[in-house]
Parts: C-alpha cells; structure tokens; sequence
C-alpha cells in the first residue's frame, strides 16, 4: 500500500453486548489490495444499532463466529460514514489518498448469481462493516474500494455523511415500482420514511401522501414534497379509503408498527403493489384470502445495490434540503451510549452524526 504514515492505534466505539459501547484505543487497520484505508471524517447510527444496544446481539457477530467474516466478538460499530482516504490497497486505481468519499460499507463478491443479477445487496458472500466486522465508528477504518463514491464537490460533511442511509431509501423506493402518476401511501414519516420519500421523489412523477401523527414528521414531510399528508387517528384506515376509494396503486409500509402491514393491504387497490420496508418486532397476522383474490403484489426491501443508489443519494444530498431537515446534530464518538439510548426510546426523530475528531 502507499499513502501517509498513520498511528499504530486509534480511538473507536467497541460494542461488548447489551447496554455496553465503550471508547477504546485498538490497533489502527490496513487495507488489503482492494481496501482503503478511511480517516473518518463522520459516522452515523441506525435503528439496528439501537436496538442491537438494548437486547441484542442478535445481528452483531459477538458470541457466535460470523460465516462470512469471520467476526467474532467485542466489534466496532458504524455501517453509516465517510471519510478521507489515507491509504490505497496495491490493486486499488480509482481512488486516491486525498479523496472523500461516501461508503455503502456492504460488500459483496461480485461473482455469484445474485451478483451477476445486479442484486449485490443479495449476495452470497455479503458482509456489512459495522454490523457483520469491525466498522466506522472510529478514526480509522478499511473499506473496499467497490463501496465507494466521490462526494461531490463543495457538499457539506455533515450533509454527506446521511448518503449511506439515503442509499436504502432510494432503493427501496425503486422496489416499490411506482409508475410516472400513480397515486402512493406511504406510512411512517421517520428517518426511514423521509429517506423513501426523498427517493421516490428523486425517481418519479407520482403523487404521495404520507401518513404519520401530528406534528413535525408530516410537517417535514410536507416541505420535502409530500403532496398531502395525512393524521393518523382512530379511523386513519377508514379515512384513507375515503380519500382513496379505488385504492392506492402502491402502498409502502416504512413504520414497522404492528398492524400496519394488514392495513397497507387494505389499502392497495387489486392489482396493486404493497412495498414492507418497516420490521415490526413481534410477528404479525395477515389475511390472505383478499390479497390472493385480488392479486396485490407484496414486496420487500433490504439495504442498497451500492452501484445503483449511493451516487444518486450523494446528488439528492447535493441538490435538495433533505440533510438540513433531518440532521438533528453531530456529536463526540463519546457520547454514542447516550444517543443510542434515546435513539431506542423514541427520543431521536432524525438523524444523528458522530465526529471521531471532535
């Protein structure tokens, strides 16, 4: 590899088991041949992360040796960052220390069927920095170079360093099929939500209605270009079919509450498409008769096809208020415990940001 000289250590966010992160210094890494090394420059938590903090590890590889990766115990958190090259792998020639550069941190080999599909998020070899072996939430991390893009230009890191979570939205949005003038409910106007909102207004011509309480969601949702929004109530289902008489032509289910999954089917006209992207936490009923004898379509989404969202998501950043709207702050890699925790109890409703450097 050639590149800077880089400390021998590094301070990092090490996740031991439930209620546990601790800031530790752990040897600093270097890149294999197709990795660079990253100076982080920001890094971000999701819901997995909260809820892995307050009764996992049920994904983090800390007691059981992951299959892929290898991993297997105490594991750097962070599958949201950005960063600095500082170092290039010897068969690395795209990229070059000095760039910044967003990561999909997801990895996958590039040779297998689903990979030979365009559908690399599938991939049979697929590991995750920050979820499946060490990740971004440290001053330092390697990453492979086919998870990266050039942040553009003049873009703001504390924007920039949503572009990861972005990515998801926007592919879940593509998988949700909207067509140029469908009419589309989308429930839950979270950090997810906004993200899908974004893309498919990114992607298509369609008319959206959110659904969510009151207050600030729906008015984001509102200023992010929502074509209506809608209160949810004791008669929001009831509501809706009102407003939607025929049915939705998509519906996408992004607040994983429980029972909203039925409701969403309800509310798909026959024929029409229900996009799952919310992850209720107990396991939920559906009544099948209607939805086999009115042919709705049910489909799903995960994570990003790196190749296909994460530049879009950089361009949406780069060209629209999203980041300005959902940042709710950046803070010192210190006070990860303290954000995951409220994070977990509902206390966080946008998106929170962490600087190794601070």
């Amino acid at each position: 590899m050639v590149g800077l000289v880089i400390s021998s250590t590094m301070k990092a966010a090490v996740y031991h088991g439930p209620g546990d992160v601790r800031i530790e210094t752990v040897d600093t890494p270097s890149p294999s041949p197709n990795q660079v090394l990253l100076k982080v420059l920001r890094s971000g938590m999701c819901g997995t992360d909260a809820s892995e903090y307050k009764s996992g590890p049920k994904i983090f590889a800390t007691q059981n040796k992951h299959p892929i990766s290898g991993h297997q115990g105490p594991m750097i958190l962070g599958h949201e960052f950005i960063g600095e090259i500082v170092a290039v792998g010897s068969s690395v020639d795209k990229y070059s220390v000095g760039d910044l550069v967003a990561t999909g941190a997801g990895y996958s080999c590039g040779n297998c069927r689903m990979c030979q599909d365009g559908r690399t998020n599938l991939c049979e070899k697929y590991v995750t920095s920050g979820l499946n072996r060490h990740g971004g939430m440290a001053e330092f991390a390697v990453i492979e170079d086919t998870t990266l893009e050039l942040i553009p230009e003049g873009l703001n890191l504390d924007v920039a360093g949503l572009a990861q979570p972005l990515a998801v939205g926007i592919h879940a949005a593509r998988r949700a099929l909207v067509q140029p003038g469908d009419r589309v409910i989308l429930i839950g106007a979270g950090a997810i939500g906004t993200f899908v909102l974004a893309g498919l207004k990114h992607l298509v011509d369609a008319e959206v209605t959110v659904v969510d309480f009151a207050g600030e969601r729906l008015e984001r949702a509102t200023r992010l270009g929502a074509d209506s929004v809608f209160q949810v109530s004791d008669a929001t289902e009831s509501g809706l079919r009102e407003l939607f008489p025929a049915g939705a032509d998509v519906v996408i289910e992004a607040s994983g509450a429980s029972g909203q999954m039925q409701m969403a089917l309800n509310l798909v006209k026959p024929g029409g498409n229900l996009l799952q992207v919310g992850l209720p936490t107990t396991k939920q009923e559906l009544d099948i008769h209607p939805i086999v004898m009115s042919e709705k379509n049910i489909t799903t989404t995960l994570a990003h096809v790196c190749s296909q969202d994460l530049g879009p998501a950089l361009e949406v950043l780069n060209t629209t208020d999203l980041g300005r709207e959902l940042l709710e702050g950046v803070f010192p890699m210190e006070e990860i415990g303290d954000q995951l925790e409220k994070l977990g109890s509902g206390k966080i409703q946008g998106k929170v940001l962490f600087n190794p450097t601070l």
